[in-house]
């Protein structure tokens, strides 16, 4: 049986930000992804926004994190040339009633150390973005967007070059807690590691299960929330994101632009019990109502079907938002095993700071 000093379970944004970190630290890092290719999961199905830590509650580690990791992410991707734009962002209130819950959003930001923000009325939102039709607004310098496929190539080939390994299509069927390390069977070989890193994101719940000699009640239930998008037909009059107010579930359906310029609205939230990848063209009538509540010359037919994404939750339907959970020895009783559940947004934005805090903990 091949001993390795770690295995990293998952190789989306975060598993490959954790490779990395660890690799050049100089560990043994070998990645292990159940899928032909990296990041096919929520990685590549979201928005790309680098997120400024407008909307977690103070303290917590997806505001803490998501804090730290925009500005590691932005110094990141300028050094390595990934391409990436710090557009800024406007969330609004489309009417009156919502002003109170758009001053509180600015308070909670504040308290997360996003001290950049601008509070616009509705003149001068629409100087900034004229087809937008709100009663007021927050503007957000800080908030862009990021190749997220040229983000993971770049996170892996540092951590290749630091002598990380990669094995594709080699799917977790299961391990073991002994006394000598931690076994497990991936793609009908047995390793033994003294470090094992679970970034399964979707799937860390099953993976935790799947570890015999782990206790249950340390293990979330999962729960998914799929966000549908769709594309708009035509070029957008709109040089920034533009966010409505937080939803349960989620952040709204709102705008984002890629790097080209084209603009999708989304992700919508619908809870389903699997992970399920189709789109509903039936949804767009809901977009069309929730857009043209701040973009009302929205035109008829101007929505297509996109994509969809799932997010990694472990609070379900009803119950408040969980925060990230970076679970260690202190938990589960395990030297050298860290799980990694409900990393949802803002993971993608977060990721070179959750790899510092796996990092800390492992030492």
């Amino acid at each position: 049986m091949d001993r390795i000093d770690t295995i990293i379970i998952g190789a989306g944004v975060v598993g490959l930000a954790v490779a990395k970190k660890l690799a050049e630290a100089g560990r043994e890092v070998v990645i292990v992804e159940a899928e032909p290719a990296i990041g096919l999961h929520a990685s590549s199905r979201n928005s790309e926004v680098i997120h400024a830590g407008l909307y977690y509650p103070a303290g917590s580690l997806k505001a803490r994190l998501c804090v730290q990791g925009r500005d590691l992410l932005y110094r990141y991707c300028a050094e390595r040339a990934i391409p990436h734009q710090r557009l800024g962002k406007l969330i609004v209130a489309s009417h009156e009633g919502q002003l109170a819950k758009l001053e509180a959003l600015e308070t909670q930001a504040r308290a997360n150390g996003v001290d950049d923000l601008r509070r616009l009325t509705a003149a001068e939102a629409g100087g900034l973005e004229p087809a937008l039709d709100c009663a007021a607004a927050l503007l957000s310098p800080s908030t862009g967007i990021v190749d997220s496929h040229a983000l993971m190539l770049s996170l892996l080939g540092d951590a290749e070059a630091a002598g990380a390994q990669l094995a594709l299509a080699s799917p977790l069927e299961g391990g073991e807690i002994t006394p000598d390390g931690i076994v497990l069977r991936v793609a009908g070989m047995e390793l033994i590691a003294d470090r094992v890193v679970n970034a399964a994101g979707l799937f860390a719940p099953v993976v935790s299960r799947s570890l015999a000699g782990l206790a249950a009640e340390t293990i979330p239930a999962a729960h998914y929330a799929r966000g549908v998008y769709f594309s708009l037909q035509g070029r957008a009059p709109f040089s920034r994101l533009i966010y409505p107010l937080p939803e349960a579930g989620g952040l709204g359906s709102h705008l984002t632009l890629d790097l080209s310029g084209q603009a999708r609205f989304g992700p919508d939230v619908e809870w389903v019990d699997g992970v399920d990848y189709r789109v509903d063209p039936a949804r767009a009538e809901a977009f069309y109502r929730a857009v043209r509540a701040w973009w009302p010359q929205l035109p008829d037919g101007a929505l297509a079907p996109g994509y969809a994404g799932i997010r990694a939750k472990i609070a379900g339907p009803g119950q408040p938002d969980a925060d990230f959970v970076i679970q260690g020895s202190a938990v589960h009783g395990v030297p050298g095993l860290i799980h990694l559940f409900g990393i949802e947004s803002p993971g993608l934005t977060s990721c070179l700071a959750i790899a510092e805090a796996v990092a800390a903990l492992l030492d």
